[in-house]
């Protein structure tokens, strides 16, 4: 019995002062920045409000995982690297900054957001990868498939899709992360051209 206590004594000891160390690779967390929108011509204020509801993924884009795909289709991820969320989470958060930043809205809520609205914006998120066509680096793919409509009678006034693509500079996880910014970004410049061209189009009380 002395000797199995001393044993695992000593195993302790061991583990505490550093005996025990993972050979996994330091965790990198990413997170994308929503770009100041072009100057929209001058309109007049909205009164209207518009709720970005928590977008919907296609199959494999919905975690934290950045998404690598192949030229045979083979999905991937890169590893030791992710999302500061699931990805939903972070296309919503895109969404509600452009929008807020057009001005075209007197009020933009989030998904978890108590406050009524008059429209809704509902997102899928079909691609957002890095897709590889060879050795050369990646190209950041984003397609967002969008529906705009109004929150009293759920009618669906406008839908599209929201593309944009950007060739990383290098084979480098930072590096795709800037193209995934930039096409995040360009695909949301069509987001806010559409529930712009809503707002024009189709009018409705604020909610009191």
């Amino acid at each position: 019995m002395r000797q199995c206590i001393a044993v695992l004594t000593a195993f302790l000891v061991a583990a505490c002062s550093g005996g025990l160390r993972s050979n996994a690779p330091a965790l990198h967390t990413y997170i994308l920045r929503a770009h100041a929108p072009a100057a929209a011509p001058a309109t007049q204020p909205a009164g209207a409000s518009v709720q970005v509801e928590l977008p919907t993924s296609a199959p494999g884009l919905g975690s934290e995982h950045i998404v690598i795909v192949q030229p045979d289709h083979r999905m991937s991820y890169y590893g030791g690297s992710e999302w500061a969320a699931e990805l939903p989470r972070v296309v919503e958060e895109l969404a509600v900054e452009r929008l807020r930043a057009t001005g075209d809205w007197a009020l933009v809520n989030d998904s978890t957001s108590a406050f009524s609205s008059d429209y809704f914006l509902q997102v899928r998120i079909r691609r957002f990868e890095a897709e590889y066509s060879g050795d050369a680096a990646p190209t950041a793919q984003v397609a967002l498939d969008c529906a705009i409509g109004r929150r009293a009678d759920r009618v669906v006034l406008a839908s599209f899709t929201a593309t944009g693509a950007a060739a990383a500079s290098a084979n480098r996880v930072g590096a795709v992360i800037g193209a995934f910014e930039l096409a995040a970004n360009a695909a949301l410049d069509e987001v806010t051209a559409g529930s712009r061209a809503v707002l024009r189009s189709s009018q409705v009380p604020s909610n009191p």
